[in-house]
C-alpha cells in the first residue's frame, strides 16, 4: 500500500535527524562508537532524581487493586489537582484540577489540542526556528502551519506577528526555551506578544488561543527565568512534559493547562478530554500519574547542560563560529560557514560529525547541535571542527 501523500511530505520535512541518525549507526559500525561524534539527537542523557526511582519503588513493592486499570481520561483526580496546585503558586492564577488534563508527553499534548481547537484551513502561527513536527501535528488535524520570522538573535518580532497574523490564525505556538535555538522569550516579549494578539482578536472577532510548548522550562540557565503565556494572555494553553525535567521521555508523561480566564473553558476541557480519548491515548500512564505529586520541585542536575553548553560554545566561538549564546534546553544553532547549511553538514560527516541542517526546523544557514552528550564527546570532536574552522578560513 501506498504511504498517503500528506505523510509523505511530512517524511521529507523530518527526514534529517532520521538520516543523521542512520548514517551515526553506519559511521560507528566502521570507525567504532568513539570515534563517531553525534550531536544530532535530543536524547536527555541525565537520569531521573532518586525521588523517581523511591516513589516506583514504593508503588510496587506496595500494590493496590486496580492501580493498572483505566481511570478518568483526563487523568487522576489527586494529580490533576496536584497540577493545578503548582500552576497556582507558579502563576498567582486561579486554576482548579477540572482545568487540567494528563497527557502522553508534549507530542501527545499538542496533538490532543490541536484536535479540540482547528477546524479546516485554520491555521497555527509559530516563531521560526520551531520544532520540525509542530507542521505535522497541525496538518493531523486539517490545521496549516505558518511561521514567523525571528530577529537575528533568534527573539520575537512583533511586527512580523503584526503582519502574520489574519483571520485564519487559530493557534499561536510558544516554545521556550527554544528546540533548536536555546533562546527564551522573555516575559516582557510574550506581554507584547499577548496585547497584539487581543487587538487581532477584537479585529477578527474570535479568540486565538497562545499555546506554550514548555517541556524545557525548567531548563533554563544562567539564573535567567522563560516567560509564561499564561501571565502574557488569558486565552491561552500550557502543554507540560516531564522528559526533559525529569528524564523520562520514554515515560510520555505530562499535562495540558487551561488558563482559567480562557472563554468556554469547560467546553474547551470536554474537547480535550474526547481528543484524547479518541485519538488512542485514552489516558496519560498511570505509574507516572501516581508518582508525579509527590515530585515536588524536583528535576535533573540543570547545571550539567549548563556545563555542557559552556564547554561547546567556548570551543566553537574560539574556532570562529558564530553562536548565539543559548539560554536554555540543550541545543546550540550556530551560523552555517556556507550559506548551503546541508552541504556543511555533509562536509561535517566527512569528519565523523553528526549534525542537524538548520533548514529543517526552519532555519536555514544555520546547523543544529545537540549537547546531549559529555565533556569527552565534546573533546573527542575538536579536531574535526578545527579541520571545518581551517577549511572554510574560520579563524583568522
Amino acid at each position: 500500500m501506498p504511504v498517503a501523500n500528506q505523510l509523505r511530505e511530512s517524511m521529507k520535512r523530518s527526514s534529517w535527524i532520521r538520516e543523521m541518525f542512520e548514517e551515526g549507526a553506519r559511521l560507528k559500525a566502521i570507525h567504532g562508537e568513539d570515534q563517531v561524534h553525534d550531536f544530532s539527537l535530543g536524547n536527555p542523557i541525565l537520569e531521573p532524581p532518586q525521588q523517581v526511582h523511591r516513589q516506583l519503588q514504593e508503588i510496587l513493592g506496595n500494590p493496590t487493586p486496580g492501580m493498572h486499570r483505566y481511570m478518568p481520561n483526563a487523568g487522576f483526580e489527586r494529580t490533576r489537582a496536584y497540577v493545578a496546585e503548582e500552576l497556582n503558586k507558579e502563576t498567582g492564577l486561579n486554576f482548579q484540577a477540572q482545568d487540567t488534563v494528563m497527557c502522553v508527553g508534549a507530542g501527545g499534548g499538542l496533538n490532543v489540542v490541536m484536535k479540540a481547537l482547528l477546524d479546516p484551513g485554520d491555521e497555527v502561527l509559530t516563531p521560526s526556528p520551531f520544532f520540525v513536527e509542530y507542521g505535522a501535528y497541525a496538518s493531523n488535524h486539517g490545521g496549516v502551519l505558518k511561521t514567523v520570522k525571528t530577529t537575528d538573535a533568534f527573539q520575537l518580532d512583533l511586527e512580523a506577528f503584526d503582519a502574520a497574523l489574519n483571520p485564519k490564525t487559530k493557534i499561536v505556538i510558544i516554545n521556550t526555551p527554544n528546540n533548536p535555538t536555546g533562546v527564551i522569550y522573555p516575559q516582557q516579549s510574550l506581554d507584547e506578544l499577548g496585547v497584539l494578539i487581543r487587538e487581532k482578536e477584537k479585529e477578527f472577532g474570535h479568540p486565538i488561543i497562545l499555546v506554550a510548548d514548555d517541556i524545557y522550562r525548567r531548563l533554563v540557565f544562567d539564573g535567567l527565568t522563560s516567560g509564561d503565556v499564561l501571565l502574557s494572555h488569558p486565552h491561552s494553553i500550557r502543554v507540560h512534559s516531564h522528559s526533559k525535567d525529569l528524564g523520562l521521555p520514554g515515560e510520555r508523561i505530562g499535562f495540558i493547562a487551561v488558563h482559567p480566564g480562557i472563554p468556554e473553558r469547560e467546553t474547551i476541557c470536554q474537547g480535550l478530554v474526547l481528543a484524547n480519548r479518541i485519538l488512542g491515548f485514552v489516558n496519560a500512564p498511570a505509574l507516572m500519574q501516581q508518582i508525579l505529586p509527590s515530585m515536588g520541585q524536583a528535576t535533573v542536575d540543570v547545571s550539567i547542560y549548563q556545563k555542557l553548553r559552556d564547554r561547546f560554545y567556548e570551543m566553537l566561538t574560539g574556532l570562529g563560529f558564530e553562536v548565539v549564546l543559548p539560554q536554555g534546553a540543550f541545543y546550540l544553532f550556530p551560523k552555517s560557514p556556507e550559506a548551503d547549511d546541508v552541504a556543511f553538514v555533509r562536509r561535517a560527516q566527512q569528519e565523523r560529525i553528526l549534525l542537524v541542517p538548520g533548514s529543517g526546523f526552519g532555519g536555514p544557514g544555520h546547523f543544529r547541535i545537540s549537547i546531549c552528550c559529555s565533556e569527552e564527546d565534546i573533546e573527542r570532536s575538536r579536531p574535526g571542527f578545527e579541520k571545518l574552522a581551517a577549511h572554510y578560513g574560520l579563524r583568522k
